[in-house]
């Protein structure tokens, strides 16, 4: 049995644990806690947590993809094409042109601006159309317009997307309506509907202009008679949903269900969300949703990275080399230099960049200064984000015969000076 001196004893030792142990808590370094906040991610998505069928968050700088749930699936993406007419036709056609309505324009479906056979519009007026209320009518007469035809101007069309690198995309109509012909059914990927609103927004001499207008809230017009009273009200939700919202372009179609095009600038970054097959009626919100969460994901998770280029090694060895001195066999060794500067990348906390040096270990003289003898590439998931050029820092002529006989020679004269 404890004896009382015992309990007291037992019961102080206790207090002293609890005593030692609150004052560890309470007089924890701040800077500990800062920093085990500050390694605190936003958990990741799931592919199973968004709505859409496809879809990509890219990196608008680099045009990384950041995020993607089957992004490279062939997919009908309704109404965002208009991105591709809107783009081509700032490019190609003259604003303050007169575009002329054809039968088969004014005979489109619904959506459409309700223009008639032989009336006329300027062409600035009808981007707004086009873009704002995704009128299908002002898409053809458009396409009409800049490319001849309908079918001259998906030509145009799908040549852009080649040289942009959407090799999974295919176009027949300018304004996305469901449609098939002998070369499959008109369609893209995530990824490529990301890569095309990155060169609307990011790489286009006409991006000003784009980004104008599709940010504008109303428009009115009439046409190039002055007759009727047009009046375009933007239908992009995500302009008013997030700070820094960009640009971007709905769609429906029964084939392709909801789909979605959006851009975000937040603190110098700027995000591309794509997402094709979002939900059907009654179902329109989940395009909205499902751009919200892989926003908020970019901007919680991907912060500008500085990589400054640093060689490990410094010379690279000149076979048959004369850098002054007596002409040995062994190869001299040449210093190097890498060109470029500091170079800020989008990535995670949690990555790390891999390097890789492709440079020879040896090299025949001669060698000029600023001769390119090699790289230094970054990579970040397989993916090359950065390439350094290695050149000569200095000139190694070759050991040749007139340059040994010339060092004998000056040797020779040197120690004849020296007797004298």
């Amino acid at each position: 049995m404890m004896t009382k001196r015992n309990r007291i004893k037992a019961v102080f030792l206790l207090l002293c644990c609890l005593i030692t142990y609150g004052a560890a808590a309470f007089f924890q370094p701040s800077s500990v806690q800062a920093q085990e906040n500050e390694s605190v991610e936003s958990a990741e998505i799931k592919p199973s947590e968004l709505y859409a069928r496809s879809a990509v968050l890219m990196d608008a700088e680099s045009g990384r993809i950041l995020f993607a749930k089957n992004g490279r699936e062939e997919m009908p993406m309704a109404s965002t094409t208009k991105i591709m007419t809107c783009i081509l036709a700032l490019e190609k056609g003259d604003l303050a042109e007169p575009v002329s309505v054809s039968q088969e324009a004014a005979s489109q479906p619904e959506v459409k601006l309700g223009m008639k056979n032989g009336q006329k519009f300027y062409l600035k007026d009808l981007l707004y159309s086009l873009m704002l209320e995704s009128h299908n009518d002002s898409a053809v007469a458009i396409a009409e317009h800049v490319g001849g035809s309908v079918q001259g101007f998906a030509d145009m069309m799908n040549r852009k997307a080649k040289e942009l690198g959407c090799d999974s995309t295919y176009f027949i109509t300018p304004s996305g309506l469901d449609a098939q012909d002998e070369n499959g059914i008109h369609h893209t990927t995530a990824e490529d509907l990301a890569r095309i609103m990155k060169y609307c927004i990011m790489d286009s001499p006409k991006k000003d202009q784009f980004l104008e207008i599709t940010r504008t809230d109303t428009y009115t017009f009439a046409d190039c008679d002055g007759a009727g009273s047009y009046s375009c009200n933007n239908h992009n939700a995500f302009l008013k949903m997030m700070e820094g919202a960009l640009s971007g372009k709905t769609g429906f179609t029964a084939d392709a269900g909801y789909c979605y095009v959006g851009a975000l600038q937040r603190d110098d970054r700027t995000f591309i969300t794509a997402l094709l097959a979002c939900g059907w009626p009654n179902n329109k919100g989940y395009k909205w949703s499902d751009t919200r969460k892989l926003m908020t994901y970019g901007i919680d998770n991907y912060f500008y990275t500085e990589i400054s280029p640093q060689l490990p090694q410094k010379t690279i060895k000149v076979k048959n080399g004369f850098a002054g001195g007596f002409p040995q066999k062994e190869p001299v060794e040449a210093e190097v230099k890498i060109g470029g500067g500091t170079r800020r990348i989008l990535m995670k906390q949690t990555e790390e960049l891999e390097t890789e040096i492709n440079l020879p270990e040896e090299i025949s003289a001669p060698v000029k200064e600023g001769d390119r003898l090699g790289e230094l590439t970054y990579s970040l998931d397989g993916r090359v984000i950065a390439v350094y050029p290695v050149f000569a820092a200095e000139d190694i002529s070759l050991r040749s015969f007139s340059a040994c006989t010339s060092y004998i020679t000056d040797q020779f004269l040197v120690t004849k000076k020296t007797k004298r």
